[in-house]
């Protein structure tokens, strides 16, 4: 499948918005119980483009059906180089290739940006996104475990690394 990948807008809050929530709701890909609201997600794009960070979306004719992003990494000047992505594909779009056509982009943009490291948290048992982060060229650093909790139960965090 192929979709256009490009800068949100501020039309595109209420499908980023669904994709979103729905992560919340049905998946451990997020590990929140509590959905967003539109002047949620509208904060949080406000404040990633106005860090100079990119929101995109894969657009597929006039639908946006994923959406990908970056942040800082952590707090303090030492982690300037390094950012923590997101990406979320709607759930009626999963395995069709559109996560991996919302990476690369991402990957440009950070290094456009000076960063040096991307790390993705992924829960562990989530097989299908590990295997989607490796097939991207990151790999495990790290393995935190028990740290979350949803659907009643203990989540490990699988910490995967790219150098750009």
């Amino acid at each position: 499948m192929q979709v256009t990948i490009r800068d949100a807008a501020e039309t595109d809050l209420p499908a980023i918005l669904d994709i979103v929530n729905d992560a919340i709701l049905n998946t451990t890909a997020i590990w929140m119980v509590h959905t967003f609201d539109l002047e949620n997600r509208r904060a949080w794009m406000h404040e990633r483009v106005s860090a100079g960070y990119p929101v995109l979306v894969a657009d597929l004719a006039g639908t946006v059906v994923g959406f990908s992003s970056f942040g800082d990494f952590r707090k303090g000047d030492g982690y300037h180089h390094t950012v923590e992505h997101s990406v979320y594909v709607h759930r009626h779009h999963h395995g069709k290739g559109v996560g991996k056509q919302l990476m690369p982009p991402l990957f440009d943009r950070a290094r456009d940006l000076g960063k040096h490291v991307m790390i993705g948290g992924v829960e562990a048992g989530n097989t299908a996104s590990m295997h989607f982060h490796k097939a991207l060229g990151f790999v495990e650093t790290g393995r935190l475990k028990e740290v979350g909790w949803k659907f009643d139960r203990w989540l490990d965090l699988a910490l995967m690394q790219k150098t750009l």
